[in-house]
């Protein structure tokens, strides 16, 4: 190497969704506007919630825990990019990239691990609804939130420690708006075929089993429902399972298109579906919900009205 590519990188240059001075001002819009609604709306869900006995379910329960990753997620990322398009800055800390990239992998990963959660409460209250109450026990719900913080929390730890051991010379510009693992992988000068790897292994295994558990989950549902006879029966149990149907279809569709190839092939279109999975998807979430629910609708009301 000569004595350029030898220069120890200290911080990233994150240089966003496009580099043209009149279209960084719409993003900058646009990204704290949705910003904005992400945080409104998961924390009317979460009020709702709280506030209503009524919900004091295991589905509810988990929505709850889903709206506050919904709010996090977005939180690790956008205020940032916002700041630096504020001072007209586009850098990052070292420290501050590996952060990010530790809490980004957690709470990603704890979308999907409460999705399976919520997919195993609809297949236990439509195939099993007299049994619902003695097999969703409120310490087995608290244990399964917990186990998934656990598993979330080692697998972004593991991700972290490998990318702290890799080299990152003289190239320090990030195409993206905060430090995605891939983008930054391509940029490293060491031997990332550990990183990749343990991304199809590990990565593909923590991705897999709420994805298999939620497949699995609907694959009984669909069962069940297909032998009622009554119309209205059928349309009552889907009913129930279309808002989470919809937020499964936004998470994993993004992720899949994201995440499942080596970080060498990552591309523009990839940093486009990541804005999707990143800040769309947690803002339209508290919508999907609220709109679909009945329930949910009545407690926002009655929260209104109080006011």
């Amino acid at each position: 190497m000569d004595g350029d590519n030898q220069t120890i990188v200290t911080e990233f240059i994150l240089l966003g969704l496009t580099r043209q001075s009149e279209k960084e001002e719409v993003v900058f819009g646009m990204f704290l506007w949705m910003y904005l609604v992400t945080i409104s709306g998961n924390l009317l869900i979460i009020l709702a919630i709280s506030c209503d006995s009524h919900l004091h379910t295991p589905m509810y329960f988990f929505l709850a825990n889903l709206s506050s990753v919904d709010i996090s997620a977005p939180t690790v990322i956008v205020p940032k990019a916002l700041v630096n398009h504020m001072l007209g800055s586009k850098s990052i800390s070292y420290t501050g990239c590996m952060t990010q990239i530790y809490f980004f992998i957690t709470f990603s990963n704890m979308d999907g691990f409460l999705l399976s959660v919520m997919a195993y409460d609809r297949y236990v209250a439509i195939c099993h609804p007299l049994h619902y109450t003695m097999m969703m026990r409120p310490r087995l719900c608290v244990l399964l939130v917990a186990i998934s913080w656990a598993i979330t929390n080692l697998h972004a730890l593991l991700h972290t420690l490998l990318m702290v051991r890799l080299t990152f010379c003289s190239h320090n510009a990030v195409h993206h708006f905060f430090c995605d693992p891939y983008p930054i992988l391509k940029l490293s000068c060491s031997d990332t075929f550990i990183n990749d790897l343990m991304v199809f292994t590990i990565g593909g295994l923590v991705f897999l089993t709420p994805f298999t558990c939620i497949i699995v989950s609907y694959a009984y549902i669909f069962s069940k429902v297909l032998k009622l006879k009554s119309a209205h029966g059928i349309r009552k149990a889907l009913s129930t399972c279309g808002s989470h149907l919809t937020v499964v279809s936004l998470f994993y569709g993004a992720i899949l298109g994201i995440y499942m190839h080596p970080s060498s092939t990552y591309t523009v279109q990839d940093t486009v579906a990541t804005v999707i999975f990143t800040v769309v998807t947690p803002m339209v979430n508290p919508f999907i919900y609220s709109l679909r629910n009945r329930d949910i609708k009545g407690a926002l009301r009655k929260i209104i009205l109080r006011s």
